[in-house]
């Protein structure tokens, strides 16, 4: 037997008595592998990322992989401003909760739209009449609720009725609900796989 090979088949041994006797194994300062004892066996326990399959999409023309793709464009460019109008709503509600009157709530509420305006309005207004209604429906997938509703919640039902009037005119409506198993499908399939890392 060569030297070498008595070094590997020791170092085997030696590392399968300390797999027996651990619940961790420690390989450098950097990788841990969890493990469990069972029945006097070592089973390693490895975490992977969920990956997500949908079907795939088959385009009987060019212009529906036109289509496609250039929703992916629009969701990759607005599902930011939604991410971040879920996180703020979360931090609104929550703070609101501490505030006792309803001067201190609209004082509230016109400091953050202020921050919101001064931080996105640039980007916000540059997005096409496409991208804000995905945009509202993103929102609404975030935060649970239409736009309208929020409006409505936060500003007041004047507030809400006059956007709303001013979305129609528009060909928007602040009271479209995100449909994951309807006519949004397509759009919740596209965000999951951002969200994954995935597209």
């Amino acid at each position: 037997m060569r030297p070498l090979q008595f070094v590997i088949i020791l170092a085997f041994i030696i590392t399968g008595g300390m797999l027996y006797a651990q619940d961790t194994i420690n390989l450098s300062d950097k990788y841990v592998l969890l493990g469990i004892i069972q029945d006097g066996d070592t089973i390693l326990i490895s975490s992977i990322d969920e990956v997500i399959f949908f079907k795939s999409h088959k385009f009987n023309t060019r212009r529906e992989w036109r289509r496609y793709h250039r929703l992916v464009r629009h969701v990759k460019k607005v599902y930011p401003f939604a991410k971040m109008a879920g996180e703020k709503y979360d931090i609104v509600a929550k703070n609101m909760l501490s505030l006792e009157t309803d001067k201190e709530r609209r004082q509230y509420i016109k400091q953050v739209e202020k921050e919101i305006m001064d931080e996105f309005e640039d980007d916000i207004r540059d997005l096409t009449m496409t991208q804000g209604r995905i945009l509202l429906k993103l929102i609404d997938r975030e935060i649970g609720e239409t736009s309208y509703d929020l409006l409505k919640e936060l500003k007041g039902s004047f507030t809400a009725v006059f956007w709303q009037t001013l979305a129609r005119i528009f060909g928007q409506n602040l009271k479209s609900e995100f449909d994951p198993d309807g006519e949004d499908k397509l759009l919740n399939e596209i965000v999951i796989l951002i969200e994954n890392g995935q597209l």
